[in-house]
């Protein structure tokens, strides 16, 4: 048995398909998604990464700059205001993005969710770079 996986965003299908597992970190913590498991909505952590481990494939790693979590009857939505997987980043670009946001921004995690600093780290950790 598997879960039917769908990672969208508002501008587009980031990835769907066939998986044995989905881990994601709402904000009530981290949650990992088996088949079988009970129907949840959670709010994902604004800059957070959610791991999809396909039937077929290697494991895929996404940012996400926030969204939801729906699942119920082994179907995961994913639904996420910003999102890249990990193998689509430019790491350069988000690293200067970083900087410029960085330089722009306060201090607090507030700040860092509105001005996109904690996006522009998660598509680092997606991308497997430090940030």
């Amino acid at each position: 048995m598997t879960l039917l996986v769908a990672l969208v965003s508002p501008e587009r299908e980031i990835w769907s398909g066939t998986a044995e597992m989905v881990i994601a970190k709402t904000l009530e913590g981290n949650i990992g998604i088996l088949t079988g498991h009970e129907s949840v909505l959670g709010v994902l952590v604004p800059g957070s990464v959610v791991e999809i481990v396909p039937t077929e494939g290697s494991r895929l790693t996404a940012g996400v700059s926030g969204g939801f979590l729906a699942v119920a009857d082994d179907r995961v939505s994913v639904l996420a205001r910003q999102a890249a997987l990990g193998s689509e980043v430019d790491v350069q670009a988000v690293r200067s993005d970083l900087d410029r946001l960085t330089a722009e921004t306060g201090s607090g995690p507030a700040a860092e969710e509105e001005s996109g600093v904690a996006y522009a780290r998660s598509l680092l950790r997606a991308a497997g770079q430090p940030d």
